[in-house]
């Protein structure tokens, strides 16, 4: 048999499995055969791995698609994601009306995306609670996203005012009625925040540490008791998404039991590689905030040991002038994608010594695994052949300028990480070689859309 194509002699790293010397072809689209070393095959393309690690591609179940040019965002973030290793994403989708808005949005991710991608369905109201069974059945979306930072006076200037307990609550017990759905939940107290927030405005306090002040990681933690004793009692699985802090983790580690619905964690990388000392200033703001290294160093050792199942990226793709005038009026959030890769080897494997089979878990096999994603997420026969190919021994500076993200700016740049992804591949094909799209990628989409069927 002659492979459409051949990964050869690399190192496969098989999530939260281990490694093996080999090589792996592809026919169709699919993973055919994983081959010893030894072995020989024909291939209409050959890729040397020698030297190299051939990874899944990264699944980042995190995203903002649309929050910083609208459906450009397909364009733009899906080829960044395709230059570093990111095969698919998951992003959230919040209109007033999900049943008229959803087709539309992804007929111009369709339209414009390189890489796979599938929605989670952002919850506002009381009519998307009772809505969710049926669009669930329609649209392939098993999960949701309820924003309790979103509450009283924080939601009402942005229009939200249905946002409370109760809402979280009928979102779990109608979640538990559909097959697969996972509820995830942002954490933050926003009711508490003032109290801290007012004396450090009066105190004229403009620095980034003081975002993490207002918002300190207890009033994460107590609604992630919230959050997962509402999970109890509703019988619904839940997903403490981007956790920032320590306490929050060791809190979900107490509560975790064998006879109760599964609480998922999922952090993201800003929250393993920066603190809210990095000298960034108003580019750092993120809800909820950056810690301190205590919590990034708890943080890792949830990874380590499989307390923390997936990281994302977080992506946000608003421009650096979105980003001032100051602490308090800046935009929350930042671009993050193309970074999934190398803050998982420079800060996970070179400097933690975490297994990069237990890394490539958390950003493949444990998001598939997790939001139903059907032959992803996995090197074996039969799965589908998304790949990327990093050089371990190489190294990546980051520079906003070399991707075509609608941000103008990294919180990453000119930072160094050990570790260099080669080759981007989606259902075997060549998205990205050398840190450059293949010639006809730069506008012709390729990406499909991620229909869940639990």
């Amino acid at each position: 048999m002659t492979y459409d194509l051949l990964l050869r002699n690399g190192e496969i790293v098989l999530p939260g499995e281990g490694r093996v010397a080999g090589s792996v072809a592809v026919k169709d689209g699919r993973i055919a055969a994983i081959l010893a070393a030894s072995e020989t095959a024909h291939a209409t393309r050959v890729i040397d791995c020698t030297g190299k690690w051939i990874l899944p591609g990264a699944i980042d179940p995190h995203t903002h698609i649309g929050f910083g040019a609208n459906e450009a965002d397909w364009t733009t973030e899906s080829r960044t994601a395709a230059l570093q290793g990111v095969t698919g994403l998951m992003t959230f989708w919040r209109s007033d009306d999900l049943d008229i808005s959803t087709p539309g949005w992804r007929l111009e991710g369709e339209a414009r995306s390189v890489v796979d991608f599938g929605f989670h369905f952002g919850v506002t109201s009381r009519a998307h609670v009772e809505q969710f069974p049926a669009l669930a059945a329609k649209y392939g979306v098993t999960s949701l996203k309820v924003y309790l930072m979103y509450k009283g006076a924080t939601g009402a200037a942005k229009g939200i005012t249905e946002v409370d307990d109760a809402l979280l609550f009928r979102a779990l017990r109608t979640a538990a009625t559909v097959k697969g759905a996972v509820v995830g939940v942002h954490c933050e107290n926003t009711e508490v925040i003032p109290v801290f927030r007012e004396p450090l405005k009066d105190a004229g306090r403009m620095d980034l540490a003081a975002w993490d002040e207002q918002s300190p990681g207890f009033l994460e933690t107590e609604n992630v008791f919230r959050v997962a004793y509402f999970g109890e009692k509703a019988g619904c699985a839940v997903n403490i998404v981007h956790m920032s802090s320590a306490e929050s983790l060791e809190l979900v580690r107490r509560l975790r039991a064998p006879n109760r619905p599964a609480i998922n964690v999922e952090t993201c990388i800003h929250y393993l590689s920066l603190t809210r000392d990095v000298d960034i200033g108003n580019l750092g703001k993120v809800n909820p905030p950056l810690r301190s290294q205590s919590d990034v160093d708890a943080l890792w050792e949830g990874v380590r040991d499989g307390a923390i199942q997936t990281i994302g990226s977080d992506h946000v793709a608003r421009k650096r002038a979105t980003k001032g005038p100051d602490i308090w009026r800046a935009s929350a959030g930042f671009p993050g994608i193309a970074q999934i890769w190398p803050v998982m080897i420079e800060e996970g494997y070179y400097k933690r010594d975490i297994p990069i089979e237990t890394l490539a878990a958390t950003v493949s096999r444990n998001v598939a695994a997790l939001y139903y994603l059907p032959c992803k997420g996995r090197i074996a026969p039969g799965y589908e052949a998304d790949f990327a190919v990093l050089d371990p021994d190489g190294a990546t500076t980051v520079s906003h300028g070399n991707f075509p993200s609608h941000s103008d700016y990294s919180p990453y740049e000119g930072r160094r990480f050990r570790g260099a992804v080669t080759h981007t591949i989606l259902r075997g094909t060549v998205l990205s070689e050398n840190g450059v799209l293949t010639p006809g990628f730069e506008t012709a989409p390729y990406g499909q859309y991620l229909f869940r069927t639990p």
